[in-house]
């Protein structure tokens, strides 16, 4: 896992306490696009389950999830696929 993808997985820990958390690299799948860098780590897939998501519609869920990663956008990051589930929802 590179640096990006660790920083992603350690705030989403830290911050959401996940029941379930998938970080998945697809910079590769950019070649050519906007915000594609040599050497991946801009174009990532999230997956989070977690209970803090309850009671939250889906763009409340992502911007949770914007701000807890607020600087490493602010570094790069370009764009993500994200999914955030609550553990009921996860089935």
């Amino acid at each position: 896992m590179g640096a990006v993808a660790n920083a992603i997985d350690n705030k989403l820990r830290t911050r959401f306490a996940p029941a379930r958390l998938s970080i998945e690299d697809e910079s590769s799948r950019h070649l050519g696009h906007a915000g594609y860098r040599e050497g991946g780590e801009s174009h990532f897939r999230v997956e989070i389950v977690s209970a803090a998501f309850e009671g939250k519609n889906r763009v409340a869920r992502q911007r949770l999830v914007y701000e807890a990663l607020k600087d490493e956008f602010a570094a790069g990051l370009h764009a993500r696929a994200l999914t955030t589930l609550t553990p009921a929802e996860d089935k």
